[in-house]
């Protein structure tokens, strides 16, 4: 055949150059045969490889060169800068600053275990907890682990230098929270922390992403939304080892809006002074309109800790201090309010006809009721008193007597009417509502009727009833400003990074008391006396007149029995209660000391610092 004689041809010469023409033509025809399998096979193997390059090229061509992609380039966060919390009048509370972060990029780690030996060498960490922590990062689905916040210039140079042997590892500048005065309003401004699988899981915080921060309380949690921002990017280019080699693109982040507090910063900080080494609270806010100057709590603590992260140790620590250092005392601290709470018996006093200006009512030092007596915190009595007086002096055994004349129900009646016994608005953490005790109350609590002996503990602010020093202050200021309640507040305004204005508080009227100006007269009156006369003198501030009560508020005694010796802790609370000037009030405070004693002694010099910090005119020296 002529088609096949070029292929014997050649083969044959093949063969005869290969052999020297010494192979028998049976062994010649086995070899052709055996290499034109062999071609066959080669020829189909190339068919295979063109079809499978074809196949990569033409149907999968789009997906490899996406995931070709995705190896080359990659798509970093920029997390956003929070917003800045500013004071009334400007002052920075909390900002920001720049923090070196180290992240591992998982996909490019191709050994958990040695880049944990590594790691842990460079940065004193454990490594076999190193390489957990990687490890579930991984099962979780996450692009990339945060390792360490927040490197020391130290931390830093050791992991660059060594950056070749770290593959995966990468160094980002991430914005840290950054807290003025250490401390201070702690529990006003709040903390942040990162967010739980919980919460992404909620539904509830869109947007968000693991290894983000957000407030946990305080303004930082209640303001949230404001202050979070938007997060930006950038597109970078990678070798082999996830090393950058260059930028493509970037979209900055937008800041957060800056939130301006309603608090001054000095005020804060006076306040904060009164109640170092002491437990306690201070809250002062404006009459006019509800807004808090100041807002402290004693003990503190600091805010840095959290966001560094806690271990549990630690967290067990905090938790189990038994002086409660994250509790918001001014917010959530319950206490019998003491004789402050004689303010409330003398409004309702009058304005339910139980009483008038001018009854005299004799104080002996006690009053016998039943099988018990009741006693006046002045063993020899004060004789005959009015109303007046009995403010001035604060008189139990008056109060006493007001409080049989009015009955449970009506006391109860106008304590609500001051705003006790529930929240009083203010839009931070959650808010204890206190206890205002009635016959019904203690029918639903307790099962059992109401004795008019409990009704004699409760007219001087003992018994069932409790206040947070907020409601206090509140009741204070509702006193000196005509009858008004005011839903507190502590933001003033937002404002966006473009400077516009996007919230501006306004005056919340809740509620007015509904007692007549007279009956405010005469309490307002007596409330001056108690400060330039009587009980609450060491509150008096040169060239300002104030007006105030003081409070004892005992601590349960049986409590006081069983911790007897044991450090005072059970001491009674010392309260003072006091608003200036006296005519168009500009400031109402609040004074709680723990286990401090008494109210004359203790709290209304205390109140006297603070006040005195409110008037600059006052020329009173800090801590006279």
């Amino acid at each position: 055949m002529l088609g096949a004689e070029p292929r014997d041809f050649f083969s044959f010469k093949v063969l005869e150059g290969t052999f020297g023409g010494l192979m028998p033509p049976e062994e010649q025809e086995q070899a052709r045969r055996t290499f034109s399998g062999v071609a066959l096979v080669i020829l189909c193997l190339f068919g295979l490889l063109f079809l499978r390059l074809w196949f990569l090229q033409l149907v999968k061509g789009e997906d490899l060169q996406q995931r070709s992609e995705r190896n080359r380039i990659r798509n970093l966060d920029l997390p956003p800068w929070r917003g800045m919390i500013l004071d009334r009048n400007g002052h920075l509370l909390v900002g920001n600053r720049p923090s070196f972060e180290l992240v591992v990029v998982l996909e490019d780690v191709p050994d958990f275990p040695l880049l944990a030996r590594r790691l842990a060498a460079l940065l004193k960490l454990d490594p076999p907890q190193l390489e957990a922590q990687l490890r579930n990062a991984r099962a979780n689905g996450l692009y990339q682990a945060r390792i360490r916040g927040d490197l020391s210039w130290e931390e830093l140079a050791r992991v660059e230098t060594f950056q070749p042997e770290l593959p995966g590892v990468m160094i980002q500048v991430q914005p840290k929270r950054e807290y003025r005065h250490k401390g201070q309003a702690a529990h006003v401004l709040g903390y942040l922390g990162e967010i739980t699988d919980v919460q992404l899981k909620s539904g509830n915080f869109p947007g968000y992403k693991m290894g983000d921060y957000l407030g946990r309380c305080g303004v930082e949690l209640a303001w949230e939304k404001y202050l979070r921002g938007q997060r930006g990017y950038r597109r970078i280019e990678v070798d082999a080892y996830g090393r950058e080699l260059g930028q493509l693109d970037r979209i900055f982040p937008s800041p957060g809006a800056n939130v301006y507090l309603t608090l001054d910063d000095k005020l804060q900080q006076e306040a904060e002074a009164c109640l170092e080494g002491r437990m306690g609270a201070i809250v002062a806010l404006d009459p006019r309109s509800g807004k808090i100057l100041a807002m402290a709590s004693s003990p503190t603590f600091s805010q840095e800790a959290f966001e560094r992260g806690l271990s549990s140790q630690d967290w067990q620590k905090l938790t189990s201090d038994k002086t409660h250092p994250l509790e918001n005392r001014p917010l959530k601290g319950q206490y019998p309010p003491g004789s402050t709470f004689k303010i409330v018996m003398a409004v309702a006093g009058l304005e339910e006809k139980v009483i008038t200006p001018g009854t005299v009512i004799h104080c002996s030092g006690a009053l016998p009721f039943g099988n018990h007596v009741f006693h006046c915190w002045k063993k020899g009595g004060h004789g005959g008193v009015d109303l007046y007086r009995a403010l001035v002096q604060s008189c139990d055994v008056y109060f006493y007597n007001v409080g049989r004349r009015l009955g449970i129900d009506r006391i109860a009646k106008w304590s609500r009417r001051f705003g006790l016994g529930e929240p009083t608005g203010l839009k931070l953490d959650k808010e204890m509502p206190g206890l205002v005790a009635s016959s019904a109350w203690k029918k639903a609590r307790f099962k059992d009727s109401w004795h008019e002996g409990e009704t004699l503990s409760v007219a001087i602010g003992q018994g069932y009833n409790l206040a947070t020093p907020i409601q206090m202050a509140r009741v204070a200021a509702a006193i000196g400003n005509g009858g008004y309640l005011y839903e507190p507040q502590l933001v003033e305004k937002v404002e966006n990074p473009a400077g516009e204005t996007v919230f501006q508080a306004q005056p919340v009227l809740k509620s007015r008391l509904g007692a007549s100006p007279e009956t405010l007269k005469l309490v307002q009156r007596a409330l001056h006396g108690v400060v330039s006369e009587g009980t609450g003198r060491a509150a008096q501030v040169a060239n300002v007149e104030v007006a105030g009560k003081t409070g004892t508020s005992q601590v349960v005694a049986l409590e006081k029995e069983k911790n007897k010796g044991k450090g005072g802790r059970f001491g009674n609370h010392a309260w003072f209660v006091a608003y200036a000037p006296v005519e168009n009030p500009r400031i109402a405070v609040a004074v709680l000391i723990e286990h401090g004693g008494g109210g004359g002694a203790v709290a209304a010099p205390l109140a006297k610092r603070v006040l005195a910090a409110a008037f600059p005119e006052s020329r009173v020296a800090k801590g006279e």
